[in-house]
């Protein structure tokens, strides 16, 4: 899938994915087959110029968990246990 064939939705998605702290760029690839590198492109293309900095400096600190090899060990996995099936990514209602 290339960016041209995403539909507002996903883009949105992965821009929302992106942005989390807890999601790690593996996740975004195993939903949407988009690596680290295709990501930061779409970031790039469809941020303004200073969110975008901001994101990437965001991203490459230690503050961000976007790799997995910086994540603890306990995390497993990289859906919120109320999150409903990805096809419609919402939260349960209580």
């Amino acid at each position: 899938m290339t960016e041209k064939e995403l539909t507002e939705r996903q883009l949105g998605r992965i821009i929302e994915m992106a942005w989390e702290d807890r999601t790690p760029f593996e996740a975004i690839d195993f939903q949407f087959g988009f690596p680290e590198k295709e990501v930061i492109k779409i970031m790039r293309g469809n941020l303004k110029e200073s969110s975008f900095k901001l994101w990437r400096k965001r991203v490459n600190s230690n503050v961000s968990k976007k790799h997995l090899k910086k994540r603890s060990s306990e995390i497993t996995r990289f859906k919120c246990y109320r999150q409903k099936a990805i096809s419609g990514n919402k939260i349960s209602k209580r």
